[in-house]
């Protein structure tokens, strides 16, 4: 943090234009934003929502005596109005009655609607229209319980839009509070950045700058060049990286200028490594079709983000639920959802309002270009491999794909990478194709037996030594993805 000049010594400023929160210098905040005030009373709102749709009713297990005793009504009604013993059944021995159809319905909860012997005995000694008695019976009963299990299903997805409510607005309010965090407030350094640029020929509107958790600098310029002249991105990034003495570039990779019109350039300061990745698949028999997806994704603060996906089954519909996942994960990520929260929201929704599961399994990797370190998330995904020089680890998991149950647990570990090292993921149609309780082993000494640098001819070459392993036709997709990580400059 940058201590603003211009205050007493005991506070400290970070502001945005007029918007501002002020702390002590024991970090304790005095003045809120008024912008994150706003957000706050927003997501105080969802949170109310998500209490609120909690309170309502909840998922039952049981009938109550009151539904038990309709269910007997109708079965009278439809069978024993007519009957000459109605009276007596439902009058004087009313309680036997109840606790024959009580028994019933205990029979076929637990076993089935094969009645035993016993309990068909009975019902034939005490109802002269046994048969048609048991059929009504059942049939309430089941229509009964398929209601149940209906209002039991609207009651999750009420529990799961709940939980999502309240991680959009964890989400919304914690983005908030740390952009203001991040924005500080150097008139010196601003000054000298103004200065710096209107050398070089621009106008600058506005320019904030921005140090993140890790102490990296973004700065953000609002600017335009005079008249008919035009300055590169690449030579704007130098000017800011002898302004602040750090090295700056362009968050985008693609070459530009700044113009007569004002634009908008963010510049970060640039990452310490960068990745190559590579992939090698194959479909089940040979195939065209894939139900293997994949992703390689740019996220802010220099990380790199691979996701792999393996729909349930093979082929189109396979494919189909592997990519909306893929495309979903993506879209929640650039958004700024953390990992785990965007696997739940997506969780959620493969679950809700679907009778048959349709599950996904997600293996994540991501990498922090300036620290060189992994986080690797999986849910229900195969082993990964992390070749470090000659040494092969392999990184299990046991949770379960999305799509399967209502609440999800995912399995997160993290590794220090270095100069060429390389991550190795594949889906399970890889591994299931070599013999039981030796996959890793086997796969760990083919990934150790390549000479290959390159990742695209590292995943190629260990997607063909398991198919010669197995010397027939993929039985499943397969996918081999290799990242490799490198140092900048070297």
């Amino acid at each position: 943090m940058f201590k603003n000049e211009s205050v007493c010594e005991e506070h400290y400023i970070l502001c945005e234009g007029g918007a501002a929160m002020e702390y002590s210098l024991e970090g304790q905040a005095l003045h809120t934003s008024p912008y994150v005030i706003q957000i706050e009373k927003l997501t105080a709102s969802l949170k109310y929502l998500s209490r609120t749709f909690l309170q309502m009713e909840e998922k039952k297990k049981n009938f109550s005596n009151e539904e038990m005793k309709e269910m007997f009504e109708l079965v009278k009604e439809k069978v024993c109005k007519d009957c000459d013993k109605c009276p007596w059944c439902w009058g004087e021995n009313f309680v036997h009655t109840y606790q024959m159809g009580y028994e019933i319905l205990s029979v076929v909860e637990n076993f089935g609607i094969e009645l035993n012997v016993e309990t068909k005995r009975k019902l034939q000694q005490r109802c002269i229209k046994a048969p048609r008695f048991l059929r009504e019976m059942l049939e309430v009963f089941q229509d009964a319980k398929q209601t149940m299990v209906w209002k039991s299903l609207i009651v999750q997805n009420r529990e799961g839009c709940a939980m999502e409510l309240d991680n959009f607005a964890e989400v919304a309010v914690n983005a908030a509070r740390e952009t203001e965090r991040c924005i500080i407030r150097d008139e010196k350094l601003e000054k000298k950045l103004l200065a710096g640029l209107k050398k070089k020929g621009m106008r600058v509107l506005s320019a904030t700058i921005l140090v993140t958790e890790a102490g990296r600098y973004e700065i953000q310029v609002t600017a335009r060049c005079w008249k008919d002249t035009c300055i590169t991105l690449k030579d704007t990034a130098r000017e800011l990286a002898r302004i602040v003495g750090r090295h700056m570039m362009p968050e985008s990779d693609e070459a530009g200028v700044i113009g007569a019109e004002y634009s908008t350039i963010r510049f970060v300061e640039a990452a310490n490594y960068f990745t190559m990745q590579g992939i090698a698949r194959i479909g089940k028999g040979c195939e065209k079709i894939s139900g293997d997806s994949f992703s390689m994704i740019s996220l802010p603060g220099a990380r790199e983000m691979v996701i792999l996906s393996d729909g349930m089954g093979s082929g189109a519909r396979a494919c189909r639920e592997s990519t909306m996942v893929i495309e979903l994960l993506e879209e929640l990520l650039e958004a700024g959802f953390p990992e785990n929260a965007a696997l739940q929201m997506i969780n959620t929704a493969l679950v809700m309002g679907r009778e048959d599961i349709h599950y996904s399994t997600v293996d994540m990797c991501m990498f922090d270009l300036y620290s060189g370190k992994c986080k690797l998330t999986k849910a229900g995904a195969s082993s990964t491999f992390i070749r470090m020089g000659d040494a092969v680890e392999h990184l299990s998991s046991s949770s379960l794909p999305l799509g399967v149950l209502h609440s999800i647990e995912v399995d997160t570990t993290s590794r220090q990478l270095t100069d060429g090292d390389y991550v190795v993921m594949v889906t399970d149609g890889v591994l299931d194709v070599l013999p039981v309780g030796e996959q890793d082993i086997l796969l760990e000494t083919i990934i150790q037996g390549t000479a290959a640098k390159n990742p695209k001819e590292m995943a190629h070459y260990i997607l063909q030594q398991v198919l010669t392993w197995t010397g027939e036709k993929p039985v499943d997709d397969m996918t081999v993805l290799v990242v490799g990580l490198w140092k900048e400059g070297r």
